[in-house]
């Protein structure tokens, strides 16, 4: 561990050396590279995260680079999981990181999921985030949910310490299910800010320190710039 690199964090008493430590031994599963899953990604590959697992069936386009602030032109048409992987390995030498470029399914979202130790759901589709909700709670994993609107986000930490799920929150599974992935207008500041809370909420849990959004939903208008917290 590169204490130089790191040095503005390790002075913070929530995290020290020891909280580093943690980080470098930590692992954690993004589940969609978009406008969500790159700066969370960026963020905790910033903090010294160990190991990073990039999930997404995707590849770039050129109507993405509005809000991917991963991706360049010249990347179009090339999947995510690589060109995400490529940047981010630049940025730390010290981050091992896994691509999955079928994105998570039915088959295999169990055997992913059970190999790290926080998700974060930077997906665009509720049917996603109900599997990843029934697979980390099959492997009693927590995951940080995420997801935006024009100009607003929601974020909430699940399968936490309180138990409480996805459809705890959102229950009319079959309905919701069925919506297809989201495609509304987006100002491209909302996820940064959405994607950078949801890698905040992951550190935390990481390092064990502060209060995470277990079992609360946090919303944010950045329109108006009102937040909200409410218990589920």
């Amino acid at each position: 561990m590169c204490n130089k690199r790191y040095a503005r964090q390790l002075i913070l008493p929530e995290i020290g050396p020891d909280g580093q430590k943690r980080l470098a031994e930590a692992s954690v599963l993004i589940v969609g590279l978009g406008g969500l899953g790159t700066p969370a990604a960026t963020y905790l590959t910033g903090a010294g995260v160990g190991r990073i697992g990039l999930c997404d069936h995707d590849t770039v386009g050129l109507a993405n680079l509005q809000r991917q602030t991963l991706y360049t032109e010249a990347e179009i048409g090339l999947p995510k999981t690589e060109c995400a992987r490529k940047r981010l390995s630049a940025m730390s030498a010290h981050t091992v990181f896994d691509t999955y470029p079928r994105g998570l399914l039915h088959e295999n979202a169990r055997g992913i999921i059970r190999r790290y130790d926080i998700v974060i759901d930077c997906c665009d589709n509720f049917a996603t985030r109900y599997l990843i909700d029934d697979s980390c709670y099959a492997e009693s994993k927590p995951w940080v949910y995420g997801s935006i609107s024009e100009f607003g986000c929601q974020i909430a930490v699940m399968n936490g310490s309180r138990k409480l799920r996805y459809t705890s929150l959102f229950p009319c599974r079959d309905t919701l299910a069925a919506i297809p992935a989201a495609s509304a207008g987006v100002l491209g500041t909302v996820p940064g800010v959405a994607g950078a809370i949801q890698a905040n909420e992951a550190i935390k849990f990481l390092c064990g320190f502060g209060e995470t959004l277990d079992g609360r939903l946090y919303t944010l208008d950045l329109k108006t710039l009102e937040t909200n917290i409410f218990e589920f």
